[in-house]
């Protein structure tokens, strides 16, 4: 099984909707995780419209990065460019994949408004989970 780790700055939507997504996508191909810079809790929006396609993700935890941990992994994706940036040094056999995601946590507007950008960032995460795992099942990562 492929160990994967997926790294944010807060551990709290875009890397926490993307271990749910491949915990569920992935199951029997890889032992996902997540982690961030520091640990801001579970998004309750992320939380939200993960559940509005089947996937829950409430009793997932938000942890910061140990990298011991991290050097266990086999594929580290980071969501954003300042855990692209900050991301401990890890060996080099441990691929490196980086998906800029827009965080949608700071979107102002009305509650529809706000929603409306973390279903965006859910499906465009979902759709590279789904990506990810077909080039796993073809044996090309």
């Amino acid at each position: 099984m492929l160990k994967v780790m997926f790294l944010c700055t807060g551990n709290s939507c875009r890397s926490q909707m993307a271990e749910g997504f491949a915990r569920t996508l992935g199951k029997g191909l890889v032992e996902p995780r997540s982690a961030g810079l520091l640990a801001a809790g579970v998004n309750k929006r992320a939380i939200a419209v993960m559940n509005e396609i089947g996937i829950d993700i409430s009793g997932q935890k938000s942890e910061e990065i140990n990298e011991d941990l991290l050097k266990t992994m086999d594929v580290i994706i980071t969501l954003c460019g300042n855990a692209e940036a900050s991301c401990p040094c890890t060996p080099p056999e441990i691929k490196r994949i980086h998906w800029p995601v827009k965080d949608p946590v700071g979107t102002v507007g009305t509650e529809e408004e706000i929603m409306k950008e973390f279903r965006r960032a859910r499906d465009v995460i979902g759709r590279k989970i789904q990506d990810f795992i077909q080039q796993i099942k073809k044996e090309e990562i």
